[in-house]
């Protein structure tokens, strides 16, 4: 161990110049993470508008419409780890500037898509320009920020998905109320703009002096398996039967391939993940936390959407409006969750949160086509209360459980697992409430050709659609799909607030309690000591 007075450690302090900037480099971070956050809360309200025909939409099916998601998602999840490593080899300013220039590109390209083949295409290059995007502004903020200041500014940082999550739905909704729908991807391309002339300006560039090497293959096992993964879990949903031969080897070989992903790396002398982290209790379970919390979240998200806009009638502006609890409970929250874990400690605060957020994925079961609009907000302003109590102090934790110089690494093996989590959410959540509306609304389905009826089962969008098309004959199809629609909703709330409830257990098990008065200058330290892997 170095002693504070070792000169390795004070030479790796913040120069005063750049450390009396620190809140307004925070602000840049913070425009910088806003779009990549914005575009996913974007999305949420335009793909019900993307799934109708053309010219409104694309025509986009469910599972087109879980694979435009989960391309980016994806991409984002399988090149984070390589993309904080660069950014520790090449420097984390010049990696954040590319990252946002491929970000803007991808935006516009996806703006302009004519079918939902490109626009998962194009969505997978957002993916790559945000992998790059995401762990640079966590590595720059914990390059900042002395350790005792930190929390506070992980806190502010954590806020700021609260309001983009915020500003999202509504500026989409906007955005869809006047213009196409490609309008809500080329937003973007105006904020990268004005956040590449602040990086410039403001932004200190900085870089682990023993940077590790690139790990190709384990990108490639990784990027691979999570693919093969994903697409046998949708494509189950999608056939309503995962005993299907193809289902069943795709899955099959996905996890075959993750399996070998795993052994490759804790045999590499320069792995993307050091699975050697993972022994430690404390930094798995936090780990697992983040995971979980977005595997039910992500999948919500993705049928509430439908249930505001298809089942109840709202506007995309007016669904976007009904999220803004979510959004203002984790902006209210998320920089003072530090304040309720000093109290009672991460286990107790982070094991809550996860409760809270299970209890509002089962509420979602008891909602039908009449309940009163103000339980739907009171839900959302609970499910951002939990949330916020989850993400600052579970960032915290694996954030400062790494070197500094290793920052980079710590916030793409935070959002690795964060990504992982919501696209396999989408997935497997996003399949049972396909699988379960299939099966509600087939026996409805019996006078249409064989053809149309197997478009028609696929969502309720595809049945709205054939019913629309179909005139006044069609209108018999309406009620017969809300009710499927309803009952597939009630039974993947259900699920998300399963996995919550085992989320919950995990913190409670294995977070640490609240430190003694008299270890609080060591406490955190003691969470995980990531250069030994054994937690003193």
């Amino acid at each position: 161990m170095t002693s504070p007075a070792d000169p390795a450690l004070a030479g790796s302090r913040v120069p005063e110049a750049v450390h009396r900037r620190r809140w307004a480099i925070l602000g840049v971070l913070m425009l910088s993470l806003l779009i990549v956050v914005l575009d996913n809360s974007i999305l949420n309200v335009a793909i019900k508008t993307i799934s109708t025909p053309a010219p409104t939409g694309l025509g986009a099916t469910q599972s087109e419409l879980e694979w435009a998601i989960n391309a980016y998602t994806l991409v984002f999840a399988g090149l984070l780890f390589s993309a904080g490593l660069l950014g520790d080899r090449l420097g984390r300013k010049r990696v954040l500037l590319g990252g946002l220039v491929v970000f803007g590109i991808g935006s516009a390209l996806a703006a302009s898509s004519g079918s939902p083949g490109e626009l998962i295409a194009f969505r997978a290059v957002m993916g790559l320009g945000a992998a790059f995007v995401m762990p640079a502004t966590l590595a720059v903020l914990m390059n900042v920020f002395e350790r005792e200041e930190q929390p506070k500014a992980i806190g502010i940082w954590a806020g700021g998905v609260g309001l983009a999550i915020a500003i999202g739905p509504i500026t989409g909704g906007v955005l869809l109320d006047h213009f196409w729908w490609g309008s809500v991807f080329l937003i973007n391309v105006p904020i990268v703009l004005i956040a590449l002339a602040l990086m410039v300006w403001l932004v200190p560039d900085s870089r682990d002096p023993r940077p590790g090497r690139i790990d190709p293959i384990g990108v490639v096992l990784s990027v691979v398996g999570l693919v093969l993964l994903v697409y046998g879990i949708i494509k189950g949903g999608q056939l309503a039967d995962f005993t299907d031969a193809t289902v069943l080897a795709t899955i099959g070989a996905g996890l075959a391939v993750l399996v070998a992903f795993v052994v490759f790396e804790a045999r590499s002398d320069h792995p993307s993940i050091d699975v050697m982290y993972f022994k430690n209790k404390v930094f798995s379970a936090a780990i697992a936390a983040i995971a979980l919390v977005f595997f039910a979240l992500m999948g919500v998200t993705f049928f509430s959407v439908f249930y505001t806009q298809s089942v109840r009638g709202y506007s995309p502006l007016q669904t976007g409006l009904l999220m803004l609890p979510l959004a203002a409970a984790q902006m209210i929250f998320a920089p003072r969750a530090r304040l309720l874990v000093d109290r009672f400690g991460n286990k107790a605060t982070t094991t809550a949160g996860l409760l809270v957020i299970a209890a509002t994925l089962a509420a979602f079961a008891g909602f039908e086509s009449d309940t009163p609009i103000w339980m739907l907000e009171v839900v959302f302003f609970l499910m951002g209360t939990g949330m916020a109590h989850i993400m600052t102090p579970v960032s915290v934790v694996i954030m400062q459980a790494l070197p500094r110089e290793k920052a980079g690494s710590a916030s793409a093996l935070s959002n690795t697992f964060r990504q992982v989590g919501g696209a396999l959410g989408i997935a497997i959540l996003g399949s049972v409430l396909s699988t379960a509306y299939r099966n509600g609304i087939e026996d409805k389905l019996g006078l249409l050709p064989a053809g149309a009826r197997h478009t028609a089962g696929e969502s309720i969008e595809a049945t709205l659609g054939v019913a629309e098309k179909l005139g006044p004959q069609g209108k018999a199809l309406i009620a017969p799909a809300h009710d499927a629609f309803l009952h597939a909703m009630h039974t993947t709330a259900l699920w998300g607030a399963g996995i919550a409830v085992i989320g919950a257990i995990v913190c409670a098990l294995f977070l640490p309690g609240k430190a003694p008065a008299a270890d609080k200058d060591t406490g955190e330290r003691e969470l995980v000591t990531a250069e030994s892997g054994t937690g003193e």
